[in-house]
């Protein structure tokens, strides 16, 4: 890659995040979001390229951000549950397979 290339990606790279601002997009959430899957990425190549104490950390580091992220899901799931549990009660339904 020459000089041009890379002035060319950095002036497309700040073109587009104004783009983003002036649309209103955040990156923040985005980037909160794939933080995790790209450090466990990160962390399965050093594990693989036999970098294993950096790829233990980064794969650590990953999966309990990921699970900080999953806990928020997994109330959400437990949430529609309970609701179609309780309209399942409500209608009779509950605890009757035939």
């Amino acid at each position: 890659m020459n000089g041009k290339s890379l002035i060319g990606i950095i002036c497309i790279a700040i073109g587009g995040l104004l783009a983003l601002k002036f649309f209103n997009i955040l990156l923040g959430p985005i980037i909160a979001f794939l933080l995790p899957f790209l450090l466990i990425v990160c962390g399965y190549i050093g594990l693989k390229n036999g970098k294993k104490i950096i790829g233990s950390l980064f794969l650590i580091i990953g999966f309990v951000m990921l699970l900080g992220k999953l806990g928020s899901i997994l109330t959400l799931i437990l949430a529609i549950v309970l609701i179609v549990g309780g309209i399942s009660a409500i209608k009779g339904k509950f605890g009757s397979r035939y």
